[in-house]
């Protein structure tokens, strides 16, 4: 008998329905089946392994570093930057635009993918870069006179490297936020290492400091090339040696001078 009296079989069978179901019960129900299918399996596998392999490979190599300060780590001494010297500040050290992949990347001709023409429009998206092993000639800063030939290694390097696309094997970040690199510029067939040719020009000593001194593994050729410029009376070793002074003891000696006023 049902009761109460007016109750339908209909709405006895709604409410056996509504029983409430275990979170077991569900999971037993459930058809494991269609996901351990080979042809479900094996397309999602290779899917999520190469979305994985893209964006490591987009990190490590593609995505492009504004500044010397983004650069992590790990990659100084493993990795090199690809780019266009958009300025050279002094005779040993540039600024460069980083192009990852270059023109493989469509850098140079894809929407978006341009250097900006305008200086104000690159602050903050260059690094600025120290060229390992060497030391030019200092030209004239915070009131302090220039040394012999840093105009005309200036010059030298601005017409050697700005807006051409270099290779920076990168080693460490020095106190002034530079990346410390050997750095390659391909003239017609060949690559030529920058800071090698400045000392083959007379333009540049190999860097004497006591400690931090860079140089990969580059130093016994940059002695060379130094020591054969020197023969030849290239550049700054054309005047009188007793009058020569190396731009490391050039810093020091004004460096003094400016703290004894």
């Amino acid at each position: 008998m049902r009761w109460p009296p007016w109750s339908s079989n209909s709405e006895r069978d709604g409410n056996e329905k509504k029983r409430p179901v275990s979170w077991e019960d569900k999971l037993n129900a459930t058809d494991w089946s269609h996901y351990t299918d080979p042809r479900t399996l094996i397309p999602t596998l290779l899917l999520t392994t190469t979305i994985l392999v893209s964006v490591r490979v987009y990190r490590s190599y593609l995505r492009r570093i504004p500044e010397a300060t983004h650069i992590r780590p790990g990659f100084f001494r493993k990795r090199s930057l690809f780019g266009t010297v958009s300025r050279v500040g002094d005779a040993d050290n540039f600024h460069l635009f980083h192009q990852p992949g270059g023109r493989l990347a469509g850098w140079g001709w894809l929407p978006g993918r341009k250097i900006p023409e305008k200086r104000t429009d690159l602050k903050g998206k260059t690094i600025h870069v120290r060229i390992a092993g060497i030391d030019a000639p200092e030209g004239a800063h915070f009131g302090k006179p220039p040394q012999p030939y840093s105009a005309e290694a200036l010059e030298w390097l601005k017409n050697y490297i700005l807006n051409r696309r270099v290779r920076a094997y990168i080693y460490k970040r020095d106190q002034y936020e530079r990346v410390v690199a050997t750095v390659w510029v391909r003239k017609f067939l060949f690559r030529r290492d920058v800071g090698k040719e400045m000392l083959k020009a007379g333009l540049a000593t190999v860097y004497e400091a006591k400690k931090g001194a860079e140089f990969g593994d580059f130093e016994e050729s940059y002695r060379k090339a130094e020591a054969k410029a020197k023969r030849k009376k290239r550049g700054m070793w054309k005047g009188n040696p007793q009058d020569y002074e190396s731009p490391r003891d050039y810093k020091i000696r004004t460096a003094a001078t400016t703290e004894t006023k």
